[in-house]
């Protein structure tokens, strides 16, 4: 290890394990390294040799980034956000060094491998940008600071953080410079999470995580904040008194090839005790698998239920979602209901609608129930969304990855914005869109069970699939934070 330059100062989650081994034998010998800190719970027992050990509390807490700060004047900082050890590929330290020197970021990141089973898999992550709010951003194990960038942002902090110190830290250096990608696979770390996609979506709404969360939205607020884009809670008021509808709501459903589960979404909304008018609107788009003929069966059995089949072939949820707003059958408050879920209770329409009026809003978003097909509740349970509060929901909306379900809109606010023709977001990108004006109401009792099975559309997808969606919602994002920053400006 070459101790008289001060290039690289690397930092390492250290437990005792022998994953490190390796890795730090090369970097030892690495000429760009200068110091190798051990990050630890407690002391250790035995020296590791060429390594310096720091006592910790959580190598993401405040602590740990100010005892770096204050002890560290390198050039650049290497951080390791994992503790099971990663192994370094061909050069991978030379080229993030040169990257960093190239662009002068303030932190790079790579694309890396995933040894999962003993098999090594690409896994590719996505660029930053300015909506890159959510705390879960995958930057992968290794990430390098600009060691001044690095001892600004934590001379900035005046809150202490158990949990939420590294996402404070990112936030803070998107705003001292650039956050750059390299799309190379540089190392290689392993993957403990073995989850499906669908298993892992719910963690950021998991009760057990509920004190991360409130770390994580207090960051985020200030940064929203610190950046002119976050929004006091004053909301324009709805004129809900319009009685130019055929009917006060309508339930939509966009199918296709739901042949499984399309009847008993239908019968969950026939079965609804209302004190007003309703119908149900299933926008087919062209299923080819026999959920058609059941939905021509429900049709002709009750007045109700409006089967639309689209003349377009180019739609995607969203778009069916359109095709639903501006139909003639359209009612004056538009009610979600996916075609492989159900409604909790025959009152749940009612409790929407009465939301609405109780709470003055564009949208109301309720609770929901996870079940398997059976309908059999499955962990996390019941899926309530606290995070989002009248005072700061809006706000926090930016950080998470969805609002919640099932979701309901007033039909004239929803006109003016339209949702965007794609299957994936749709939901999220006109919640954001909503709530920039108006308040959003809630419910947080179970409205609707959630059923999850292998049909799911996010039940396992593949890492490319995956990162096309993150990158979709962090670019509506920063579409919705420009919108933000430029109606705070006027």
């Amino acid at each position: 290890m070459n101790q008289s330059n001060n290039n690289i100062s690397v930092y390492l989650p250290f437990e005792g394990n022998e994953e490190w081994t390796s890795v730090l034998e090369e970097l030892k010998k690495h000429p760009l390294v200068s110091r190798i800190n051990l990050l630890c719970q407690q002391e250790l027992t035995e020296n590791v040799d060429g390594c310096e050990s720091i006592v910790v509390k959580d190598w993401r807490s405040t602590q740990a980034l100010k005892k770096i700060a204050a002890r560290d004047q390198a050039r650049y900082i290497l951080f390791c956000d994992k503790s099971t050890g990663v192994q370094l590929g061909d050069r991978s330290l030379d080229r993030f060094f040169q990257v960093a020197e190239d662009t002068g970021a303030a932190m790079v990141y790579s694309d890396y491998y995933a040894l999962k089973e003993g098999k090594r898999i690409f896994n590719p992550v996505i660029e930053y940008q300015a909506g890159s709010l959510r705390d879960d951003f995958n930057f992968g194990s290794l990430l390098l600071f600009s060691g001044d960038a690095f001892r600004s942002a934590v001379e900035s902090m005046e809150k202490d953080y158990q949990f939420a110190g590294l996402y404070d830290l990112r936030l803070r250096l998107s705003t001292l410079g650039d956050i750059v990608r390299i799309p190379e696979f540089l190392y290689t770390e392993k993957e403990r999470d073995s989850r499906k996609s669908g298993e892992k979506i719910f963690d950021y709404v998991d009760p057990r995580n509920r004190g991360v969360q409130i770390e994580m939205e207090e960051v985020c607020t200030d940064h929203l904040k610190a950046i002119n884009a976050w929004l006091k809670p004053e909301f324009k008021e709805v004129d809900l008194a319009t009685k130019d509808y055929p009917v006060e709501a309508t339930v939509v459903i966009p199918v296709r090839n739901r042949v499984k589960t399309i009847e008993d979404a239908i019968r969950s909304v026939l079965s609804q005790e209302t004190d007003f008018d309703f119908n149900l609107m299933v926008v087919d788009n062209h299923s080819t698998d026999g959920t058609s003929e059941i939905i021509s069966k429900y049709a002709a059995l009750d007045k109700r239920v409006v089967h639309h089949v689209p003349e377009r072939e180019d739609l995607g949820i969203g778009g069916c979602w359109n095709e639903a707003l501006y139909h003639k059958s359209c009612g004056k408050f538009l009610v979600q209901l996916d075609s492989d879920d159900l409604y909790s209770s025959n009152t749940t329409l009612q409790q929407i609608v009465n939301a609405f009026y109780s709470q003055n809003c564009a949208m109301v978003v309720g609770s929901y129930q996870m079940v398997n097909f059976k309908l059999e509740e499955i962990p996390p349970g019941l899926i309530d969304h606290k995070e989002w509060t009248p005072e700061n929901g809006r706000n926090n909306a930016l950080r998470i990855n969805g609002l919640g379900a099932p979701r309901a809109f007033f039909t004239s606010v929803l006109r003016q914005i339209g949702l965007p023709n794609v299957s994936y977001g749709e939901d999220y990108a006109i919640g954001l869109g909503i709530s920039r004006n108006y308040q959003i109401g809630r419910i947080y009792n179970s409205l609707y069970l959630c059923r999850r099975w292998e049909g799911n559309s996010d039940a396992a997808l593949d890492i490319e699939k995956m990162n096309g969606h993150n990158y979709y919602k962090d670019k509506i994002r920063t579409i919705e934070l420009k919108a933000r920053q430029k109606m705070l400006a006027k």
